[in-house]
């Protein structure tokens, strides 16, 4: 069996942004080589998320008020965790979007059902992060 790990960087321009990560996923696959196994793809920070939906804008939107209304960013004085960083509504809105998918290898290709992409989800954006990619099979 063969293993085979990068990490991608991102710096997201906004506080929140969904971001279409696919390609660079594909890029991996192809790299390691691996063509059956599973591929795992997490993102390296609390405040951040990996996940897979449809590649539409109205979703990217909907995700957006819909987290908004479940953990809003303001006033920042609703959270405990508020003392030392402004971001505990990131934190929150991580918890719900997830850390990480995983995805079957079959041929030398991500195994996806239709529409389907992965997405790095930032929260608490406007610095480097990073996002785990890991395949292992044959």
């Amino acid at each position: 069996m063969k293993s085979y790990r990068k990490e991608l960087w991102f710096h997201a321009q906004r506080r929140r942004e969904f971001i279409n990560i696919t390609p660079q996923v594909e890029q991996c696959l192809r790299e390691s080589g691996i063509r059956e196994g599973m591929l795992l793809c997490n993102a390296m920070h609390i405040t951040a998320s990996v996940f897979i939906n449809d590649d539409e804008s109205g979703l990217h939107q909907d995700f957006e008020t819909w987290l908004e209304r479940l953990a809003p960013e303001k006033p920042h004085s609703q959270y405990r965790h508020n003392t030392a960083e402004d971001n505990a509504d990131a934190h929150l809105k991580r918890s719900v979007m997830g850390r990480e998918v995983v995805v079957a290898v079959t041929g030398g290709k991500l195994d996806f059902g239709p529409w389907e992409q992965i997405f790095y989800g930032e929260f608490d954006g406007k610095r480097d992060k990073r996002v785990l990619v890991k395949v292992i099979g044959e």
